[in-house]
């Protein structure tokens, strides 16, 4: 029998005849996946696995069977349960058994799986960057959350890494894995969005935005923040941020997450909220490839405006002289910082690319007010634009026009949408915006290698700060995303043209050069990177030092250890890594 000993002071050894497996038999069985604690749920005999981790997890393979496991809540040293208690010896640790292959063990449970060998395999594969291809170990196309529940059972026990890939656009292509050889769980049949009483939206993890957009208006004319390609998928793009030219009234779509339903890296399905795996529900939000596969999300929806203004404004002459166009910005810099004029209520971006220069973006107020208020301060100090345009219209009518051509529905199967580019990114802290020789050194940089540039390439500058701005008013410790200080966020983004040619040479190297002719020219400022434009070329303690401040990835590394010790959820810049 196994027994607990206990050393009195002063007195001898007692041996207190009480056994581990009549602890366990008394205990509740999991139903959630946690052990130990203040319920003191025992892992043996749950669907989890029968081991009970050292930070009170259920699970099958070693991290959660070896060192720290506690044996008062499960089993040790192995995932299959002890057969009789007549022994007084613990039985040494052994390794975790496996159901053989992966595509066994998938093919024993049922998963719908394709491999290199099927038909299908090289579409399914192919990444929205053509210039980061890899080819995974197995596809995983799941039609239940039971199948992502053992997809990430089965990977686990063979060792072989996931990640889930809901719209596929990655910049890294980490919805591949980021590597060769990875279990790829496409979410593309999690299709589902309904609003509840509270206007709630539940939306399956493989929705693009477009089709969110849609169908929310649709059903009770509802709206969210989110990005203007309609092509993204929710998942990636929630999760990490969610930027949108609303998301200064509005927020990040991360910010209007109020729950999620995810597989965790022992197999478990639970719905985390700010009450109900709190520490969960933070990682979520911000660092999603990290901990698991959302399956649904639970968005609180705003109404549509009735009327929303798009502008745009195409500026001459910004690539002349660097000095003129330095102070151009800064007046564009100054005028977003106007309290008496800009609220929450503009949204604004600028575009350039060598060739033209432009600043365009909504506004959710009346077409007399943009022209009579912002219009006026926006251009004071600027050149006559070479055009101009702003107009009222519907919402949706909104969304369409941002688009860049694409419809707003977009196919919830058979995407077909892709590039080929390196890309940076670069946040703008408000108490570290552009002097004027930064945007001098920038400007120059631009004249001397952009204008006549080999390769096309773009660079966009979003407002995230200024008056009022809602995606600043969430603290720090709202979420393990954290850029709450940020005026601007840049994307530098470099591109081939033609897909089916060799990707160029030079469009590293001149990206690199225009994102470090700003942080150069600013030494004294600390510029992060905006996660959603994940930038491949960094190491990862570059990404973690881009993407979060210390205590973030602090908290962060500390709930990785807790509920997925074995790093089953990895990428090449993952929490951990």
């Amino acid at each position: 029998m196994l027994t607990r000993i206990v050393t009195l002071v002063g007195l001898a050894t007692v041996t207190l005849a009480v056994s581990l497996d009549q602890l366990q038999r008394r205990a509740t069985v999991s139903p959630d996946a946690t052990c130990g604690g203040a319920q003191g749920y025992t892992c043996l005999g749950s669907s989890f696995g029968n081991c009970c981790s050292l930070h009170g997890w259920c699970g099958s393979t070693a991290p959660y069977c070896g060192s720290g496991c506690q044996p008062a809540f499960g089993t040790c040293g192995s995932n299959t349960p002890p057969t009789s208690t007549s022994t007084s010896k613990t039985t040494p640790p052994t390794s975790t058994p496996t159901a053989g292959t992966l595509a066994q063990c998938l093919t024993q449970k049922n998963v719908p799986i394709r491999l290199t060998s099927s038909a299908d395999f090289s579409q399914l594969a192919q990444p929205y960057n053509l210039r980061l291809p890899y080819t995974p170990a197995v596809i995983v196309l799941p039609t239940t959350v039971q199948h992502i529940s053992d997809a990430v059972t089965c990977a686990a026990k063979n060792n072989v890494k996931v990640q889930p890939r809901g719209g596929g656009h990655s910049y890294a292509a980490f919805g591949l894995g980021g590597q060769n050889g990875a279990m790829v769980i496409d979410l593309q049949s999690f299709q589902e969005v309904s609003l509840d009483a509270n206007n709630v939206a539940k939306v399956g993890g493989g929705v693009r935005l477009g089709n969110l957009a849609q169908a929310i208006f649709n059903q009770r004319q509802r709206a969210l923040p989110h990005g203007t390609c309609p092509g993204v998928g929710v998942g990636g793009h929630a999760t990490h941020g969610g930027f949108g030219l609303s998301s200064r009234a509005w927020g990040l779509t991360l910010d209007t997450i109020v729950a999620l339903d995810v597989v965790l890296a022992n197999g478990s399905s639970v719905k985390a909220t700010p009450t109900a795996y709190p520490d969960i529900y933070y990682a979520l939000r911000g660092a999603a490839d990290s901990f698991g596969i959302v399956t649904s999300f639970y968005l609180q929806t705003q109404p549509a405006p009735a009327s929303v203004v798009n502008w745009s404004f195409r500026i001459p002459d910004m690539f002349t002289t660097a000095a003129t166009s330095a102070n151009r910005f800064l007046h564009i810099q100054n005028f977003v910082q106007n309290a008496s004029v800009v609220d929450r209520n503009l949204g604004l971006g600028m575009y350039m690319d060598g060739q033209g220069f432009s600043i365009s973006g909504t506004y959710f107020g009346s077409l007399t007010d943009f022209n009579n208020k912002i219009k006026p301060g926006l251009l004071r100090g600027l050149p006559t634009p070479i055009s101009e345009t702003a107009t009222a219209m519907t919402w949706i009518q909104s969304l369409t026009a941002l688009a860049d051509g694409q419809p707003l529905t977009q196919p919830a199967t058979g995407y077909n949408l892709h590039d080929s580019f390196f890309a940076k990114s670069i946040v703008v802290p408000t108490s570290g915006q552009f002097t004027a020789a930064t945007l001098t050194s920038y400007f120059d940089y631009i004249i001397k290698n952009g204008v006549n540039s080999a390769n096309p390439w773009f660079s966009i500058i979003n407002l995230y700060g200024g008056p009022d701005s809602q995606i600043n008013a969430k603290p720090t410790s709202f979420s393990a995303y954290g850029d709450r200080t940020a005026l601007w966020v840049i994307q530098h983004y470099g591109y081939t043209g033609n897909t089916a040619a060799p990707f160029p040479q030079g469009i590293i190297p001149f990206i690199n050069g225009l994102s470090n002719s700003i942080t150069s020219a600013q030494p004294q400022t600390v510029f992060p990177g905006y996660i959603n434009y994940v930038d491949p070329s960094l190491t990862p303690a570059q990404a973690h030092a881009a993407y979060f401040d210390d205590a973030t990835y602090a908290r962060l590394l500390s709930i990785k250890q807790k509920v997925d010790p074995g790093k089953v959820f990895w990428n090449p810049q993952a929490v951990g890594t």
